[in-house]
């Protein structure tokens, strides 16, 4: 059932509820608002807006208070609708461009320092899908000959080797002709992500050399390893901070909540189809798809290798989550990282 749309006074009175459960964690009373905030309505009004709030789906009111707090309907209304984005100051821009910068230049160094800065920066748990080994560049393929029937194909994408295939044929290929198909295949395909690198381009090169069909499927089998299909690797940093969050006191809720981080799977459900769509985004609680991750959000926005997006970067924190200073930081945090990895790529 869709939630009834906001006059601008019940609108500011939903923005200031979230605001100031952000702030305190604690449910808040028509009081509060009325002496901190210049409304000018009466205490009374604001009650009776406040209420109308809950019955429209927006707040609730826990079982043991006179206070409200805000619904997911309440915290997406207000995420999509009423929020002022933020940004980053010139120093905090710099601290993680900085921090990035001193990063080892190996993905896998990079991505996990990143983790750890915005876990850190962030005050909450955040996670980094590595990217997908078909989204990485084709830098350039050895064929080297270890024996007359015999060798290897060494598949370097611009993050590193990606594949190292051993094959053996049932006749004899020269050196000299896997030197020829390396560097025909380094001409045509360098820079070239490896989802764009076709079999059927593979094939006409090894018939314009004149090869066997049985090293084209070496060859081929070396490239599908590269580009291996299975969910991404990601890197996660902060769950610590959970702790620090009231919501999560009770052990039970918390180990709950770590067993699932631990469980990648997961992890990369949540911000799939983010990735799939090529946008940042903002889940909150229920639509993060389980109730054990009802009392959480997730914000996520993709780091990129050229205009492609490549991986994603997210916080996980508590619904009454700063929605958007963490944008923001997720936002500024990516650019960084998708400036570093274009660094330390091939030119």
């Amino acid at each position: 059932m869709k939630n009834p749309p906001l006059d601008e006074r019940k609108a500011y009175i939903l923005a200031t509820v979230v605001y100031e459960y952000v702030a305190s964690a604690e449910p808040v009373a028509s009081q509060t608002l009325t002496h901190k905030y210049h409304l000018g309505v009466s205490p009374a009004t604001v009650r009776n807006e406040m209420a109308e709030l809950e019955a429209g789906g927006y707040l609730v009111q826990p079982h043991t208070s006179a206070g409200r707090i805000p619904s997911d309907a309440g915290y997406r209304t207000f995420v999509d609708e009423l929020m002022h984005p933020e940004g980053l100051t010139a120093a905090e821009r710099r601290q993680i461009r900085d921090e990035l910068r001193d990063a080892r230049s190996e993905l896998d160094d990079l991505i996990d320092q990143t983790t750890r800065l915005l876990g850190r920066l962030s005050n909450s748990l955040a996670f980094v899908t590595k990217p997908q080994a078909e989204m990485q560049v084709f830098k350039h393929i050895q064929l080297i000959s270890i024996g007359p029937r015999t060798g290897v194909a060494i598949v370097v994408t611009s993050f590193g080797v990606s594949a190292q295939n051993l094959f053996e044929l049932t006749s004899d290929v020269s050196a000299e002709d896997l030197t020829k198909l390396s560097s025909a295949m380094n001409q045509k395909f360098t820079g070239h992500m490896l989802s764009d690198v076709k079999e059927s381009e593979i094939a006409n090169l090894i018939s314009e050399l004149k090869l066997s069909e049985e090293l084209r499927g070496a060859v081929t089998a070396a490239m599908q390893s590269a580009r291996s299909s299975e969910a991404p690797a990601i890197a996660a940093a902060g769950a610590q901070n959970l702790l620090d969050q009231p919501e999560f006191r009770d052990a039970r809720k918390l180990r709950s909540i770590l067993r699932i981080v631990e469980e990648q799977r997961t992890l990369y459900d949540i911000v799939a189809d983010a990735m799939d769509n090529d946008v940042a985004s903002v889940k909150i609680g229920r639509e993060l798809g389980s109730e054990e991750l009802a009392d959480l959000s997730v914000v996520t926005v993709p780091y990129r290798f050229g205009p492609r997006a490549i991986g994603m970067l997210s916080i996980l924190g508590p619904r009454r989550m700063p929605y958007a200073r963490l944008m923001a930081l997720a936002a500024g945090t990516a650019k960084s990282l998708s400036q570093r990895i274009a660094e330390a790529e091939i030119k």
